[in-house]
């Protein structure tokens, strides 16, 4: 309990941070502000889809059901985030380009990104038996992330992009002002925490519905 409050105490100071201390950025003003909402998100949507992974490689090699249920939750919880990543990413764009929606290689990379894990929910739904939907979602998962560095990272950098980028990869370092280098290093360690916090709730809340059924069907049983 204390971690949560305390998660909650540090996104509060990030949020007041972000449009009280923060400067405005060059070029962008007061929209800027929203790269510490944009950027955080789209890392947690590579970190979630990667962690889906591993648990899918995990179930292919164990076979626990439980391993499963984690890829599911860290897939939907990266959807989540992608999501949030190209709401926000579209108001950065009608701010720096007049339009919410251009088709830049990073807005396109990430809408493919959406529609290939759409079809990991669609293909769990069309399933009924429960191992043979575990075994194909962990294959498919797995071929999935094979996707992400790719359109993540590396379209991107082949095709030219106005979309700005926070890490100067001349210099090495974060291409930003101090005091929103300070703000988006919280945001991002916010951020993150949020996501281990999410990913909890929703497990801890599945079991709980899992142990109620197992409580119902054993009282049918009965009766």
């Amino acid at each position: 309990m204390f971690w949560q409050i305390l998660l909650g105490i540090w996104m509060t100071a990030v949020i007041l941070a972000s449009f009280l201390y923060m400067p405005a950025t060059q070029g962008l003003g007061q929209t800027g502000r929203i790269i510490v909402y944009h950027v955080p998100a789209a890392w947690l949507a590579v970190l979630a889809y990667l962690m889906s992974m591993l648990n899918a490689v995990g179930y292919l090699r164990r076979g626990e059901l439980r391993l499963d249920r984690q890829a599911r939750i860290n897939a939907e919880l990266g959807t989540v985030f992608c999501l949030l990543a190209t709401v926000t990413g579209a108001i950065w764009s009608r701010a720096a380009w007049g339009w919410y929606w251009n088709w830049d290689p990073r807005q396109t990379s990430i809408a493919v990104l959406l529609v290939i894990y759409a079809a990991y929910f669609v293909q769990r739904s069309a399933v009924s038996d429960q191992d043979r939907r575990a075994r194909l979602s962990a294959v498919y998962s797995v071929l999935s992330f094979l996707t992400v560095p790719f359109l993540v990272f590396v379209v991107p950098r082949v095709y030219t992009s106005l979309h700005p980028d926070v890490i100067n990869l001349e210099q090495g370092g974060f291409d930003m002002d101090r005091k929103m280098l300070v703000v988006f290093l919280a945001a991002l360690a916010g951020f993150t925490g949020l996501y281990a916090w999410m990913y909890k709730l929703v497990t801890r809340l599945e079991a709980l519905l899992d142990k109620m059924e197992e409580k119902r069907g054993e009282a049918e049983s009965v009766g």
